[in-house]
């Protein structure tokens, strides 16, 4: 029998090294975008209070009530940055952006109604996820999650030819390596009935039904490492290993539907 799926305990405090960070950004987020920020929450590692001072990025989604224009775009670059660059135990600041209607749409039930429920804590605003109720891990959910998948390998993929700046390159094959990781575990998700909160936690739960794919895992894990490998390497993992999982999806989808 499905079970729903648990939220992120939004009673115990934060670890003290990131509470000044938190603040800070709130504080920042308002004073820049204004009336156009409708809500700000945090997720990842802080949310769960398990980030690695100087190791985890501060991840941050942001609901909008209307696209950001090109004048509001820059300040939300700038603002990133000056963030991590004030803050030395985070890395970086990743943001995830929607607009209020789209959150609130019945289409977006899977994406956003999950994702604000289940993986996110509200930091200012109207907290959205008090709008749905608590959701059962499903195909639904997972192929909202993972997204064009095919598309985004692509992009990937083009970056990767193109660059000749071995810190971009680094970044480029970290960030695929990291999708495609996520995105097995969305393959598995409505088997095991569980939310994957790492990395780690999503290659044990994919290699429990895929076992024949544990040296493509233990490649992605080398490029999510920044360990500096050929071109044709990382390139051959997003085009076969990546290849794979597109087409496993479409298999699964034409099954369950």
């Amino acid at each position: 029998m499905a079970r729903t799926l648990p939220v992120i305990d939004g009673t115990t405090p934060f670890q003290d090294e990131y509470l000044p960070v938190l603040l800070d950004a709130v504080k920042q987020l308002k004073a820049g975008l204004g009336k156009n920020l409708h809500s700000i929450y945090v997720h990842g590692s802080v949310a769960r209070r398990a980030a690695r001072p100087g190791k985890s990025d501060l991840n941050l989604t942001l609901i909008l009530e209307r696209p950001l224009n090109v004048s509001e775009q820059s300040v939300l670059s700038t603002l990133r940055w000056r963030i991590a660059s004030h803050h030395p135990i985070i890395p970086a600041v990743d943001l995830k952006v929607g607009e209020l209607a789209e959150v609130l749409s019945l289409d977006a039930i899977f994406r956003w109604g999950f994702w604000l429920k289940h993986c996110c804590l509200c930091l200012y605003g109207d907290d959205l996820a008090s709008r749905f109720g608590c959701f059962e891990a499903s195909w639904d959910i997972a192929k909202a999650m993972n997204g064009d998948i095919k598309t985004e390998l692509s992009e990937y993929r083009t970056k990767i030819m193109a660059t000749k700046v071995v810190a971009n390159y680094l970044d480029y094959c970290e960030a695929v390596a990291r999708k495609m990781l996520w995105s097995c575990y969305s393959l598995v998700m409505h088997r095991e009935q569980r939310l994957a909160l790492s990395l780690p936690q999503c290659a044990d739960a994919f290699l429990r039904h895929y076992p024949d794919k544990a040296l493509d895992i233990e490649r992605l894990f080398i490029l999510v490492e920044r360990t500096q490998v050929p071109k044709k390497a990382s390139l051959f993992m997003v085009e076969s290993f990546g290849g794979w999982i597109v087409a496993e999806f479409d298999k699964i989808d034409r099954k369950i539907g």
